[in-house]
């Protein structure tokens, strides 16, 4: 169980790190949508480009912040059956979803999003927009997103399983619903 904790340690790290580049794409995309504004409405210059890097800086923030929001257990949830449930069950529902649903779901989105962003970026796939960019970064959010989201899923399972057997104390940190 101690490699596994230690695996499950490695990624939450990795997704904490990533998480911060998530939040630079937040600054970074309200950046370049002000300078984008502010040029267009003073100098009458408008570029499909900085459009486009908007876009292409929400998809990251999106797709990089998913593995952290699962890690941090702040992700939307149906509370009809949940809420009552001891701490115990939560977790023992937290794992059958994980397994049965969120682990199938995020590798099978990866499958279906990973070989066009790989083709995007073979043929170097520009926007059809004048003056746009390349896709392959923006189609490349996608599977990128997806694979640390599945690692996340799998120190999540980790996680679960430590606590069910009493390697690891049971938390039950979750939102609380609004009443």
């Amino acid at each position: 169980m101690h490699l596994l904790s230690n695996f499950s340690s490695r990624i939450d790290r990795l997704n904490r790190w990533i998480a911060w580049i998530a939040s630079g794409c937040v600054l970074a995309a309200c950046l370049v949508s002000a300078g984008n504004a502010a040029i267009r409405y003073t100098f009458n210059l408008g570029s499909n480009a900085w459009l486009e890097l908007q876009w292409y800086l929400f998809a990251y923030m999106v797709m990089l912040g998913a593995a952290f929001v699962l890690k941090a257990n702040e992700h939307v949830r149906v509370d009809l059956i949940y809420g009552p449930l001891s701490t115990r069950a939560k977790i023992w529902v937290d794992l059958l979803g994980l397994l049965i649903f969120l682990m199938p779901a995020t590798l099978y989105l990866l499958y279906l999003c990973l070989g066009p962003a790989i083709d995007a970026f073979h043929t170097g796939e520009i926007s059809p927009n004048a003056g746009g960019l390349v896709r392959w970064p923006a189609r490349m959010a996608l599977p990128v997103g997806f694979f640390l989201v599945a690692l996340q899923g799998a120190s999540e399972i980790v996680k679960r399983i430590a606590m069910l057997t009493g390697h690891l104390p049971a938390e039950s940190h979750y939102e609380r619903p609004l009443q």
